[in-house]
């Protein structure tokens, strides 16, 4: 038998105090160790929705005149969602997004949905109509869109699917692509009769379907079933229009107003054939170009836009942009356009750099969706293109569309705490 060293106990119990002993980390470390989201982007998206306030009280001087409304009507309307909406945004980040993404957007994709099934046979009293079309609820202290909504839980339900569904690195042959994508066809035809046929709102289809498109592209599709996609869908939107003579007047006074410039450099056949003798709605165009250029470099002030006071109808919601450039000028104009490509720039890097495919394109669908709502109402006031009633994200006024936005910001910084950690790991196994 071996023999047993008396002090063979002080050394296990100096092993056992190295092992337990915990040596202090620097505040660095502590730091490192709790993960972050993108606090950037929270403070872009703050300083918008902050914009978007004071503009809702300096735009609206006109119609809470017309209308009896106290002068802080909308202001305060906007600031307490606002304020409500920055909350569901620091909330969101803060919750672990395999905790939090599936049920919210599942919830969304579900809820909204069958709101808008049934929307059409809800009684007229809880109903709101404008411009000949149904698009929102009255839940009594507000009302509700349900579509700003339903956008992001489409958007869910397509990243996931897509994740579960498609095999990124698989090369298919065109029919089998076409195959696979049939179930997507049909479910985005029973959206486009919910929202373009029954609510009329062919904006938000345009929006969904450049949402669809990219993250196809990017689900690693082939670049024929995109060609053939984009064919489809452009086929679909002029029949859309087409059929419905409210759209095809939108059209023509949009192309009246528009044609001299367009025309005058093609050939006179050309020309004879495609010009129309026709003015409309064609004044709303040429008030907000004519807001622009007044603005100047420097604008008018806050509140002394002249443009306005009933020359640009709805100036607070979708011409927000050329009220902004009337009053603040270009360089306010430019401050904007700044914050919300910084905005998407900062969406796009997340969605680049996360790990899952599921989180990957569902931040990328969201960046579209901003992205395209800007482009189509900055196009919109401009004259590119025609008016599609559709909002700035966080500028115009509109309780539906900012805390739909402020959701989806608050899952993408959720989703940029994901990236941190990964990011982490990564350093600590190269260590």
């Amino acid at each position: 038998m071996d023999s047993i060293n008396p002090n063979s106990h002080i050394y296990i119990e100096e092993l056992r105090e190295k092992k337990t002993k915990i040596e202090p980390k620097s505040p660095r470390e502590i730091i490192q160790q709790k993960p972050s989201f993108d606090g950037i982007l929270f403070l872009i998206v703050v300083s918008l929705i902050g914009i978007g306030i004071i503009q809702s009280y300096s735009l609206s001087v006109y119609i809470t005149s017309s209308y009896n409304y106290n002068s802080f009507h909308f202001f305060i309307r906007q600031l307490i969602v606002g304020f409500f909406g920055i909350f569901i945004i620091w909330q969101l980040a803060k919750i672990e997004p395999d905790k939090l993404i599936s049920k919210v957007g599942w919830l969304l994709f579900g809820v909204f949905s069958f709101i808008l099934i049934i929307m059409p046979f809800l009684p007229n009293s809880i109903l709101i109509k404008a411009g000949g079309a149904t698009r929102w609820l009255n839940i009594g202290f507000m009302s509700l869109s349900p579509v700003e909504f339903f956008k992001i839980g489409f958007i869910y339900f397509l990243s996931n699917s897509f994740h579960r569904r498609l095999n990124f690195s698989e090369k298919l042959n065109f029919k089998e692509e076409i195959k696979l994508l049939i179930p997507y066809a049909l479910v985005f035809g029973v959206v486009v009769f919910l929202i373009a046929v029954v609510q009329k709102d062919l904006g938000q289809i345009i929006l969904l379907s450049s949402v669809l498109g990219v993250m196809l592209f990017f689900a690693n599709r082939s670049y024929k079933v995109f060609l053939a996609l984009i064919g489809i869908l452009l086929l679909s939107f002029l029949t859309l229009i087409i059929l419905f003579p409210h759209r095809m007047r939108r059209v023509l006074d949009w192309w009246a107003y528009v044609q001299d410039g367009l025309l005058s450099f093609m050939p006179s056949f050309v020309q004879h054939a495609l010009r129309i003798d026709q003015a409309g709605l064609s004044y709303q165009i040429s008030n907000s170009l004519n807001a622009i250029t007044n603005g100047g470099l420097f604008g008018q002030n806050i509140a002394q836009g002249s443009y306005k006071l009933g020359f640009l109808p709805e100036v607070h919601t979708d011409f927000v942009l050329a009220g902004l450039s009337e009053e603040s000028g270009f360089f306010g104009f430019l401050l904007v356009c700044l914050l919300i490509f910084f905005m998407i720039i900062r969406i796009l890097r997340i969605s680049r750099r996360v790990v899952n495919s599921k989180y990957h394109l569902f931040t990328l669908g969201l960046g579209v969706m901003f992205a395209t709502e800007f482009l189509i109402n900055a196009f919109g006031v401009s004259g590119i293109l025609p008016i599609k009633g559709m909002g700035v994200p966080f500028l115009s006024y509109g309780g539906s569309s900012l805390l739909a936005s402020c959701i989806a910001i608050g899952l993408i910084l959720s989703i940029s705490k994901n990236i941190y950690q990964t990011n982490t790991a990564n350093q600590n196994e190269q260590k």
